[in-house]
């Protein structure tokens, strides 16, 4: 599909969980459209500088894209201030989270250049965040999941609680799947245990899973970052969505 020149990106304030008004940043062409719409859920690091980056990104490939800042109650303050706060305060909910993700699609349906498509992709944190979406979030259209940890979770760390994989009969978007071989949170194991339960329940999947590389491997400027897997990994992300979200027309 067409890459795209003039771009806007700016924050806004968007309508999450409870109503709460929390900062998101968006991405879009400056164009008439339609363009498809993208939810980005980012990682444990927090609403930084790459989750932005990668907003632009899905806009540079004519998109309109918005990234809610799911540490806004944990602020103010940087990225790496609220992402501690977070994860003293043991993550986010899901019920949460889901609902600022509800705000941010409501919003994305909401502007006249959307195509009437919507579709959620989340890194880390995200990732799980996204499979929970792609079965439980109204008006999305298909689900990219990047290394998403604990979707799987094993039996001895349960306590007692469910698992995102437990909601994979209620999965009502085909899901992608972006992993790496050499990652711990989710493992190899874990993403196997996850294809299974896909299958088991006849849902539309694809996953792909790339050696030589481990957690985060998309995000430039960490240690991880894996140039030649992000790249492929990018590749099938636009292909999942172009696919699914009927994208802009020339």
């Amino acid at each position: 599909m067409p890459l795209y020149g003039p771009l806007m990106g700016e924050t806004t304030g968007i309508h999450g969980h409870n109503a709460d008004l929390i900062d998101a940043y968006l991405a879009r062409p400056l164009g008439d459209g339609p363009y498809p719409g993208v939810l980005l859920l980012h990682h444990m690091p927090g609403w930084d500088e790459w989750s932005i980056e990668a907003t632009r990104y899905f806009a540079h490939h004519g998109y309109i894209a918005i990234c809610p800042n799911l540490h806004h109650r944990a602020g103010p303050g940087t990225a790496d201030e609220m992402a501690a706060a977070t994860r003293e305060r043991g993550g986010v909910p899901d019920e949460q989270c889901m609902g600022d993700a509800a705000g941010a699609v409501a919003y994305l349906r909401a502007m006249p250049s959307n195509n009437g498509k919507v579709g959620v992709i989340g890194f880390c944190s995200g990732g799980r965040q996204a499979y929970l979406a792609a079965c439980e979030l109204h008006g999305v259209d298909a689900a990219v999941d990047c290394w998403g940890g604990r979707v799987y979770v094993p039996e001895e760390e349960r306590q007692g609680r469910g698992q995102p994989l437990d909601l994979t009969p209620k999965m009502h978007v085909p899901l992608l799947g972006i992993f790496g071989n050499d990652d711990t949170n989710p493992s190899p194991e874990h993403v196997d245990r996850i294809e299974a339960a896909l299958k088991d329940a006849g849902k539309p999947y694809e996953f792909h899973r790339y050696d030589g590389a481990g957690h985060g491997f998309f995000a430039t400027g960490r240690p991880g970052y894996r140039p030649v897997q992000a790249t492929d990994g990018w590749k099938k992300v636009f292909s999942w969505f172009e696919t699914y979200l009927q994208p802009a027309r020339t």
